[in-house]
């Protein structure tokens, strides 16, 4: 099998014998061809609708083909050797996009790769940890990676209701999705590009503790490659006053930073938020009592951004009072003097009591002389009881913002902190194994300073459900996507229970008193389900097993050599050497098979859920047809 890329651009050459000998393509002499625009082999690749979608742009009318990228494509032998060891430690380490093979040169880069994910959030102790597999992709096999999936097991959830079979998909429906986020975030693209008002995740924090297990050289250029692929169609998905909250903490936040200047822009940084997740100090820290997560928040456009304000508290309202009896209500008194010096400014004014008063040296007032006049006839200055003291400006309640406007430092008496969110997540459900989930009332006001009721809020990091489960109370719409298996054991119960009327978290805050419903859908495993199987296994002879059974279900990579897996010959660490499949370790052996699976077939395409193959019933294409509007 090869990819489509490579079928097209084989179709185009094959009509000039001089660059073949037999079936063996002399890609040299073609690159050639095309370094010197060559006529007729410039114009047969143009015309080939696939070539020119991959490698054109089409910029107000003129084609712009980028002949180089082509050649580049020519003379990788990644994308035309016979080997399983394709993709095999290109980690994110290029030069001018060559990659280590082909250059002496090191900078850091980020090539078409992912992670092929088995997990979510940071969670431990849940069964088993979570894996993510590399695997560097090329740009048509990304096309097809990306392409939307079947949506299989579909169910709405209602008060007292499960309704099985759901063939048509309604405009506000809340979306719970299991799958992975990159695959998932571009198969609901075409039905909410630019319609997602707030994002708000809580990645994987790299910390080493979360099981994000890398090649340690190149652990940080991963996780950084993970995240980019998820904001690039994050950003798509945002509308154009929308906005994106990042949880992160100390390890990786000034490289996230970086990172999200890049896919966002710099001038769209909104803040870095500090909250404090613990009320207390760790006295057995090494160095420092890590109290502190942050919260980066970028918009999609800053000039059309603003956070809603937030709610004033009835402390702050107790501070205006009316000793005066003002007309026009309560009201707290300010300073009239600035630092700022301007001798026109600089005047004795005289008090009720008939005293004479001057700013303090250095100083002098904040409006003019006849401005001043005007604010003392309004009765707007306070001279004091006795009528003789300095002059302060009458700041009255009535006239004040309805909020105050947020600070980027979050109290944990203000948003909670983490032993409130673990006891919210436990009182839902028994021994949930979250280590880092977030309270509730964290979420809330993130809610409230980026979203308004009905509108749509996106958490492509689930885990247990906290952003779906405020939404919902909050009255906004809202997408989740979780990969894990535990969305079933925790994330979807707990959400039953919010429509059924729970009263933790927010719940007392807001008046919860329950409703509401969510549908919920999966992505139609194809290699994933082989994935899991693999990963499952406890013995050589569980995989051997599986092994005879992929061999004639399982989408194998094309480049591999089925004849030689199972051979004397194996590449480990780079280094070949001979070794008996029965000799590698068993993680080695999972690690061989989950290699040589097709990672752009770990889910159905839409285009081929007529396959009778693939036995989809007729409500999982019924329901899939009415999701990406195909009726």
């Amino acid at each position: 099998m090869q990819t489509e890329l490579i079928k097209e651009l084989n179709k185009v050459l094959k009509a000039f014998p001089q660059f073949w000998n037999g079936e063996e393509l002399h890609r040299s002499m073609v690159s050639d061809a095309i370094s010197q625009k060559q006529p007729e082999i410039i114009k047969a690749l143009v015309a080939n609708e696939k070539i020119r979608s991959v490698y054109g742009s089409d910029i107000d009318g003129i084609l712009i083909f980028d002949f180089d990228k082509l050649c580049s494509l020519l003379k990788y032998k990644e994308y035309w050797a016979n080997s399983f060891t394709k993709y095999r430690n290109k980690v994110g380490l290029t030069s001018n996009g060559k990659y280590l093979d082909y250059n002496s040169d090191v900078v850091l880069d980020f090539p078409f790769k992912d992670c092929v994910l088995e997990g979510g959030m940071t969670k431990e102790d849940h069964g088993k940890d979570e894996i993510y597999y590399n695997e560097v992709i090329a740009r048509d096999e990304v096309d097809n990676l990306t392409s939307p999936k079947v949506l299989t097991n579909i169910i709405k959830h209602s008060n007292n209701e499960i309704c099985e079979n759901v063939v048509n998909f309604e405009e506000n429906n809340n979306m719970i999705i299991k799958g992975n986020n990159l695959i998932a975030l571009h198969s609901i693209k075409k039905r909410y590009s630019g319609k997602v008002k707030l994002i708000y995740i809580d990645p994987p924090y790299n910390t080493g503790s979360d099981s994000f297990k890398y090649n340690d050289k190149f652990n940080r250029a991963t996780w950084l490659t993970f995240i980019k692929n998820r904001l690039e169609i994050s950003k798509e998905l945002l509308s154009i006053d929308g906005s994106i909250f990042i949880s992160c903490d100390d390890s990786e936040s000034h490289y996230l930073k970086v990172l999200c200047d890049s896919v966002f822009q710099e001038i769209n940084f909104v803040c870095n938020v500090i909250w404090e997740k613990k009320f207390a100090p760790q006295n057995d820290a090494k160095w420092f009592s890590d109290n502190h997560d942050h919260i980066l928040v970028y918009a999609k456009e800053k000039n059309l951004w603003r956070p809603n304000l937030l709610p004033r508290s009835a402390e702050m309202d107790a501070r205006y009072k009316n000793i005066d009896n003002d007309p026009r209500g309560p009201w707290q008194s300010d300073n009239m003097t600035v630092k700022t010096y301007s001798k026109d400014y600089d005047y004795p004014i005289k008090t009720p009591s008939g005293k004479y008063v001057s700013p303090t040296k250095g100083r002098c007032w904040y409006t003019s002389k006849a401005n001043m006049e005007k604010l003392i006839a309004d009765n707007r200055v306070w001279f004091g009881e006795s009528g003789g003291n300095v002059p302060r400006i009458k700041r009255f309640l009535s006239e004040v913002k309805d909020g105050m406007t947020p600070t980027t430092i979050w109290k944990h008496t203000e948003v909670g902190h983490n032993q409130d969110a673990k006891k919210e997540v436990n009182a839902l459900n028994t021994d949930s194994g979250f280590s880092t989930p977030k309270p509730e009332k964290l979420i809330q006001r993130i809610l409230h300073l980026g979203s308004n009721e009905g509108d749509l809020v996106l958490d492509f990091h689930l885990g247990s459900g906290t952003t779906a489960a405020v939404a919902h109370k909050m009255g906004r719409r809202y997408i989740g996507i979780e990969q894990m298996d535990y969305i079933n054991e925790i994330t979807v119960p707990r959400l039953q229970k919010v429509i059924e009327g729970e009263q933790g978290g927010i719940s007392k805050d807001v008046n919860w008193q329950g409703g509401g419903s969510f549908v919920y859908a999966e992505l139609m495993e194809l290699n994933a389900y082989f994935v899991h199987e693999i990963q499952k296994a406890q013995s050589n002879e569980e995989l051997e097993k599986l092994f005879a059974v992929m061999k004639t279900e399982a989408h194998l990579n094309y480049q591999v050599a089925l004849e030689n897996v199972l051979s004397a010959e194996y590449e480990v660490d780079g280094i070949f050497r001979k070794v008996a499949f029965s000799e590698l370790e068993l993680h080695e052996q999972k690690q061989l098979l989950i290699e040589i699976l097709d990672k752009n077939q770990l889910y159905v395409n839409v285009s081929d859920m007529d396959d009778s193959d693939l036995n989809i019933s007729e409500s999982d294409k019924a329901f899939t047809r009415s999701f990406y509007g195909m009726e």
